[in-house]
């Protein structure tokens, strides 16, 4: 129940928890890591008078499965890329069922034998039940720190990936075991318990896909209004997830962590189109924001629980050898499942030997774990169990241990590990994006100088020395960039030169769509057909196939369009419609290209990327603008008449655009009043409904 102490509570803890980021940096520590720290120190002090209030606020089950966790597992979901989750599924499947699978029963039989060596009563269906919870990887902590110290990103959405979809198998094997335990009877069967996981997991994946299509539907009839969408992304997120908790409780049952990652990751790739962009960028902050305060309260509060949880000899004994067990059960359930992957996978899909070391040391447990300890009733006993403490003491004991081992002596040492294996170095092509940025972002800053200088902005001697300065960064920039072979740094800027490129057509493009001079299909038409040839040329193959625009990475795509024209079949007006807004598109986004470029190549742009790689580039967007209008001539002679009512229609959408702009411009300048700019707001939505 909430009360002034326990809001309080929360809110002391949230301020500290942001102090925390700075105070956490002075100490080289991890966020995280501080936080249990930072907890540790409340819960001892929660007795002192005037801080009683903080034992008002604990972790419940409620708490973390209900509003927590699924917070965090939308935030993570949303922004995980679904093609590249497709890509890597055979790798983070084996992770998240066989390594799981394997790291429970090692788990569960080492423990189970050395307690009897150490002639501990303890069944092995209870250490079982404790391998399951403590398999769950928690990614918080260890996905922070990659982002932080650069670490690979193929290597980061593993990781992620293991972690989202291991949480929901490790729920569904907890919760088997556990009610193997309380119902001692025969009720539950082998065959009972798989038939419960597939549902689990199968009607998991079915529930998601039909909330996930349900409420992008309803995301993109909201579209106008950017509050009501960015509302029914946090709607989406607990709804799901407590729907399926309702529907494994009264129907089948169905897991609610596999429903809820299975709708955020439709909402974050297939329904982000239908977003508005200004709740677009709403919508990231927002949940980057309710990520950090749900990680805030869960580490500290994990802190006050280690404070409060009751170890004695014994069982600080076998807790530790707990930790150890765990810690080698990692490496035994990682390394032999990545090397039958790595027998079978293509070349470049193979994970390599700093990774899987990586995957084993940088996993973590965190708040699933506690969930999952807490949801054991208080009153749980086993037949001969004759331990000083009782099953679920041992159960809360032993996770607290591991979780604390893990981010003290884990998350404080992944940096290190990094180094080590050499993981934060950059990749050749990195290194030259690296020092091309450098040199065209000092290149920009002494232009402008010089010309505050003129203007009398910045005193003379001022200007010289700062001229000097960010001459010097850019000449060595321009330097470190010559040391490459002719071959080779032709190659590697024409790769860069292209993949900026795409960045301007997708920049433009995202525009167009925004401001309605392209509609939802002719954006995903485009938008798939880049981001083909973005991979394509990351991977270094310059001469993508400009025809694809999917592959067999884009299900969600590939599902969605196909019950969309199941349930709105195209007509040949629309069709038409559609190719003349896809080529009118790439005729202005290619012009954007070589306007942009040629800009740049009257500066030091050529120095930077060479002339040829310039020079090309120019040439070919300047083909892509040439035929694309072609294109667009030769069907609009094909219905003139239509093709004139779409021409005055899409510039009527680039006449509201510019008054849209200017009016928000004129209020920023504050040259009307507020009620003035609703008015004309109001007005000039009237004139243009969308």
């Amino acid at each position: 129940m909430l009360s002034l102490s326990t809001t309080l509570a929360i809110f002391m803890m949230l301020g500290l928890s942001s102090l925390a980021v700075f105070w956490a940096k002075r100490v080289h520590l991890p966020h995280t890591v501080f936080l249990v720290l930072l907890g540790m120190v409340l819960g001892s002090l929660s007795t002192l008078p005037g801080l009683t209030f903080l034992q008002s606020f604990t972790l419940t089950p409620e708490l973390l499965f209900y509003l927590l966790l699924p917070t965090l597992i939308f935030e993570s979901a949303y922004h995980m890329s679904a093609r590249r989750l497709v890509a890597d599924s055979g790798i983070i499947s084996l992770l998240a069922i066989v390594s799981f699978g394997l790291s429970t029963l090692l788990i569960g039989g080492c423990l189970y034998l050395l307690f009897g060596w150490l002639s501990l009563d303890i069944p092995l269906i209870f250490t079982l039940l404790f391998g399951a919870l403590i398999s769950a990887t928690d990614p918080v902590a260890v996905l922070a720190l990659f982002k932080e110290y650069g670490a690979p990103r193929r290597l980061s959405l593993i990781f992620e990936g293991e972690s989202l979809f291991n949480d929901a198998t490790a729920v569904a094997a907890f919760l088997i075991l556990l009610e193997m335990i309380l119902y001692t009877t025969g009720e539950i069967s082998i065959v009972h318990s798989i038939a419960r996981l597939i549902s689990m997991l199968g009607g998991g994946i079915l529930f998601g896909l039909m909330m996930g299509g349900m409420f992008t539907y309803l995301v993109g009839q909201t579209r106008v209004h950017e509050t009501a969408s960015i509302t029914l992304t946090i709607v989406l997120a607990h709804l799901t997830f407590i729907l399926a908790e309702l529907i494994s409780e009264h129907l089948i049952p169905i897991s609610p962590i596999i429903s809820t990652t299975i709708a955020s990751l439709i909402i974050g790739n297939y329904g982000r189109a239908k977003l508005h962009h200004r709740a677009e960028a709403a919508v990231n902050h927002i949940w980057e924001q309710l990520a950090f305060l749900s990680n805030s309260l869960i580490f500290i509060l994990i802190g006050i629980l280690v404070i409060k949880t009751s170890f004695s000899l014994p069982l600080i004994g076998i807790t530790l050898l707990t930790v150890l067990v765990v810690a080698v059960v990692r490496a035994l359930s990682i390394y032999p499942v990545i090397r039958a992957y790595n027998l079978i996978a293509s070349p470049t899909q193979t994970i390599p030997h700093t990774w899987q070391h990586m995957l084993a040391w940088g996993s973590l447990r965190g708040a699933l774990a506690i969930t999952m300890v807490l949801l054991v009733p208080d009153s749980l006993m086993l037949p001969h169990w004759t331990f000083i403490h009782t099953p679920k003491e041992v159960l809360l004991a032993l996770t607290v241990g591991c979780i604390v081992a893990t981010l003290f002596i884990k998350a404080t040492t992944i940096r290190g590990m990094m180094r080590l294996l050499t993981l934060d170095r950059l990749t050749t092509t990195e290194e030259l994006e690296y020092q091309e940025a450098r040199a065209l972002m000092h290149h920009a800053v002494t232009e402008k100088l010089s010309q505050y200088h003129e203007r009398g902005y910045i005193d003379t001697a001022i200007a010289e020395q700062l001229l000097t300065d960010h001459t010097k960064a850019f000449t060595h920039a321009c330097q470190t960039i010559s040391k490459l072979s002719v071959e080779r740094r032709n190659d590697l800027a024409h790769r860069v030169l292209r993949m900026y490129a795409i960045g301007i057509e997708k920049r433009h493009l995202t525009e167009l769509y925004h401001h309605q001079e392209v509609n939802e299909t002719v954006f995903r038409h485009i938008s798939g057909k880049l981001q083909l040839q973005l991979e394509a040329i990351e991977s270094g193959n310059l001469s993508p196939d400009m025809s694809l625009h999917s592959d067999g990475r884009d299900i969600l795509e590939r599902l969605f369009s196909t019950l969309e024209s199941l349930l709105r079949p195209t007509t040949p007006l629309t069709h038409f419609q559609n190719k003349y807004q896809y080529y009118r598109a790439q005729a202005i986004i290619s012009r954007k290209v070589v306007k942009e470029i040629t800009s740049m190549s009257g500066t030091s742009a050529s120095t930077i990327f060479t002339s040829e790689a310039v020079t090309h580039v120019q040439d070919l967007y300047t083909t892509f603008k040439t035929q694309s209008l072609k294109k667009l001539t030769a069907l609009a002679a094909t219905n003139p008449t239509e093709a004139t009512r779409l021409a005055y229609t899409l510039a009527q959408h680039a006449v509201h655009t510019i008054e849209q702009t200017m009016l928000e411009k004129i209020n920023r300048q504050q040259l009307i009043t507020p009620k003035l700019f609703v008015t004309l707001r109001d007005e000039v939505a009237t004139e243009h409904p969308e």
